[in-house]
């Protein structure tokens, strides 16, 4: 059955006949008219599919069985979809096909009360990606998300480390000058000092190997990183200090016989990056503020191209207002 609703920038068609559900906004109420009596005879001759039921849970059970294995940074958007079922039961329960912009809007400003606003922001995206595979399973027809303002990310991060805070969370990981990494959580020691010292993001870390880092020409070839499908394989050169320290983990994997530096999964890197952290009580530190230091430290001596190249940035907005984090005082004491 179809119906027609005035809206304040037009007309809303609304259909739902077998199991199907899908709207659409026209200019014209002979638009919205047209266009679901279109849409009804495509129902009645078998040319569109209903979501038979499919619920958002089965729905998200699908896309981590067959989606997220495949995508970058898979074990974190894994978590936090099985945080969604688990905190947002009621949207879990729900067919697709019934999910709209209202019961997204819900979604969002419960999470907007728990959670800071580049938290939302990130399980937008999430959310985003699993309704546009819905669509292309043909669960779905419409964006739940269209025209739905979400919250824009809050202020960047102005968060840097001192010398003595990170003698503390290296000595607190096992970290030993000069020795190579034994346990999982020196690894995690190994993988801040040289994002200290290179830029680099920690997927990028976790691919350094005898094979990708040449210790003569100080350049590490990235063939798989955050930005690859735009600026293809990325060349990051590095210090004469992240050479001594990448010397020492080349050794030790020769050794060893393997090709890979770094043994440690990214889940554990990040759980054990926190609870190290957390029980030295070191506030508001995330693994990634390791590269806006390098960053930071590094326009003091090359041009913005040049670290617009290291940092593999193309928008140098980004990397203005996200990563260099000089204070007002260190540009004034330069003055």
């Amino acid at each position: 059955m179809a119906s027609i609703r005035k809206l304040n920038k037009g007309w809303r068609a609304e259909v739902a006949r077998l199991g199907v559900r899908t709207s659409k906004v026209f200019p014209t109420k002979a638009q919205a008219s047209a266009w679901a009596a279109q849409v009804e005879a495509e129902i009645l001759a078998g040319k569109r599919r209903g979501g038979s039921g499919v619920t958002v849970a089965q729905a998200i059970d699908r896309y981590l069985k067959e989606i997220v294995p495949h995508r970058r940074g898979g074990p974190f958007e894994k978590r936090r979809l099985l945080a969604l079922l688990r905190l947002c039961p009621w949207l879990a329960q729900m067919p697709v096909a019934d999910v709209r912009s209202e019961h997204m809007a819900r979604w969002r400003d419960e999470r907007r009360a728990a959670v800071s606003a580049a938290s939302v922001a990130r399980e937008s995206s999430d959310l985003r990606t699993l309704w546009k595979h819905c669509r292309t399973w043909g669960w779905m027809d419409v964006d739940p998300f269209h025209e739905l303002p979400v919250p824009a990310n809050s202020h960047a991060r102005d968060r840097r480390t001192d010398w003595r805070e990170l003698r503390r969370l290296l000595r607190g990981l096992g970290y030993v000058t000069g020795q190579p990494p034994r346990t999982l959580q020196q690894e995690v020691a190994w993988m801040y000092l040289l994002a200290h010292h290179t830029a680099m993001r920690a997927g990028e870390l976790h691919s350094l190997s005898t094979r990708t880092v040449d210790l003569q020409r100080r350049v590490i070839r990235l063939e798989e990183h955050k930005t690859v499908e735009r600026v293809g394989v990325r060349h990051v050169p590095f210090t004469r200090k992240a050479a001594r320290l990448l010397a020492v983990l080349d050794a030790a994997a020769r050794e060893q016989g393997r090709e890979a530096y770094f043994t440690v999964s990214p889940q554990s890197r990040d759980a054990l990056f926190r609870k190290v952290r957390d029980r030295l009580l070191i506030r508001d530190l995330h693994f990634h503020d390791a590269r806006a230091d390098a960053l930071t430290r590094l326009s003091r001596r090359v041009d913005v191209m040049t670290l617009a190249r290291i940092s593999g940035h193309r928008d140098l907005r980004l990397l203005l207002n996200t990563y260099y984090r000089e204070s007002a005082e260190e540009i004034a004491a330069r003055l």
